[in-house]
């Protein structure tokens, strides 16, 4: 059986070939993690956060295809310099678009990318024990996303280990 190949943008086969801010950054202030192994797209977004809550700089980890590292670079790109508030205000649907679309199929990958930049910032503000007004008390659509993907890789990595042991 053969595939056609998706319809990537420019865009995302540059970004791909060239990714922004890729790399564990060191000095981070939070990070956060995004993903489901068994699909292959992870994403580990990494910020540095000044007193201002402005973000000095942001970087990712990705193992994933080229619309995930797309867009977790295009996100990264986009964040520094900016409030955490107005990060927060980011939607995967204009993370899209910003990168020419996304195949259908690819939606997640902006979703998961969207989903780590806003569990960074929740993490942020947890560990910092404060709750701005701005920040929402439920999680968002992006984070639940990120969550169920990691949950449902751990019930699948579950069941894998015991077939093995069968």
């Amino acid at each position: 059986m053969s595939r056609a190949p998706l319809p990537y943008s420019q865009k995302i086969l540059d970004l791909f070939r060239n990714p922004k801010n890729l790399g564990k950054m060191e000095d981070a202030t939070v990070s956060a993690v995004a993903g489901n192994p068994a699909c292959g797209d992870m994403i580990t977004f990494y910020l540095k956060i000044n007193d201002q809550d402005v973000i000095e700089k942001a970087s990712f980890e990705s193992y994933g295809c080229a619309a995930n590292i797309a867009t977790s670079s295009i996100v990264t790109e986009k964040v520094k310099g900016m409030k955490l508030e107005d990060a927060w205000k980011i939607t995967w649907k204009s993370i899209a678009e910003e990168i020419g679309g996304l195949p259908a199929v690819k939606f997640h990958c902006g979703i998961l990318a969207v989903g780590a930049l806003r569990r960074a910032i929740r993490t942020y503000y947890k560990n910092k024990q404060a709750t701005p007004e701005w920040l929402p008390k439920d999680q968002t659509f992006e984070e639940k996303q990120a969550l169920e993907e990691e949950e449902l890789a751990k019930i699948l990595s579950k069941k894998m280990k015991m077939a093995e042991e069968k």
